[in-house]
C-alpha cells in the first residue's frame, strides 16, 4: 500500500490556487482516509464496468490508477525552477532587428476536463525578448506545468502564453498546439484527426512575425 504521509490533490479546491506566477508552488493534500475512501470508490466503478479485481494482475489497479492520475496532474503543484531568467542578449536601439526565440516541437500529455481522457501532441512556443530572457529548458517545463492538469487545449495555449509573459515580460509570445484527443478517438464520432491552436500576443500582431513563426512550425514536420 501506499505511503500515506504521501499527499495527493482534492480537485476542488486546487481550481485557483496556482495561476501567475506559474512558478508559485502549493503542495495538494488529501488525508490517508480520503485516499483509501476513493480507491474503494475507484474500484467499484471498475468492478461495474467489467474489471474482476481479484487477479493478480488487478487487484492494485485501483491504488495505481490513483498514483497515475495523480501524477498526470503534477501541474497544480507549480515548478520552481521556472524563477530563473537571464538579461537578454540582444542591444536595444533604432538599428536593432526583432528577433524571436522558438522552441519546439515539446511534447506534452494532458487531461481533457469534459472526459478525463488524454490529448497529447506537440507544441511550439516563440517570444520575442523584452529585459530579460528565459531559460530553454524553462519553456518545456512551462508547456508541461499547463498541461499536466484537467484541462482543454484552447486553455492551454492561453496559459502558456500568459505564463511565459508574466516570467520575463517579453514584447511578443507565440504559442502552436497540435494534439489528437482520445476522446474523439476512443468514443463519440472516432474520428483521428488532429486538432491545432495557436495564441498570439504582443509584437506577434505582426503578420511577419506571425509568418516567421509559422514557418518554423511547419519545418519541423518535413
Amino acid at each position: 500500500m501506499r505511503d500515506m504521509d504521501e499527499q495527493i490533490v482534492r480537485a476542488s479546491d486546487m481550481d485557483n490556487v496556482i495561476e501567475l506566477p506559474c512558478a508559485q508552488t502549493r503542495r495538494r493534500a488529501l488525508e490517508a482516509d480520503d485516499w483509501q475512501r476513493f480507491e474503494g470508490y475507484v474500484g467499484e466503478i471498475f468492478t461495474a464496468l467489467g474489471m474482476d479485481l481479484h487477479t493478480p494482475g488487478t487487484r492494485d489497479t485501483p491504488e495505481r490508477f490513483l498514483r497515475a492520475l495523480f501524477d498526470a496532474t503534477a501541474g497544480y503543484d507549480g515548478d520552481p525552477k521556472l524563477l530563473t531568467a537571464f538579461p537578454a542578449e540582444s542591444t536595444p536601439g533604432p538599428e536593432a532587428l526583432v528577433s524571436q526565440v522558438i522552441e519546439g516541437p515539446i511534447s506534452f500529455q494532458s487531461l481533457c476536463e469534459h472526459h478525463a481522457l488524454p490529448f497529447y501532441g506537440e507544441a511550439h512556443v516563440g517570444y520575442v525578448p523584452g529585459e530579460e530572457i528565459i531559460g530553454i529548458s524553462k519553456l518545456t517545463r512551462l508547456v508541461r506545468l499547463y498541461a499536466r492538469r484537467f484541462t482543454v487545449q484552447e486553455r492551454l495555449g492561453e496559459q502558456i502564453a500568459d505564463g511565459l509573459s508574466g516570467l520575463v515580460a517579453p514584447h511578443g509570445v507565440a504559442v502552436h498546439l497540435s494534439a489528437s484527443h482520445l476522446c474523439t478517438q476512443m468514443r463519440g464520432v472516432e474520428a483521428h484527426s488532429r486538432t491545432v491552436t495557436t495564441v498570439w500576443r504582443g509584437s506577434f500582431r505582426d503578420a511577419d512575425l506571425r509568418r516567421e513563426f509559422l514557418q518554423e512550425v511547419r519545418s519541423h514536420r518535413a
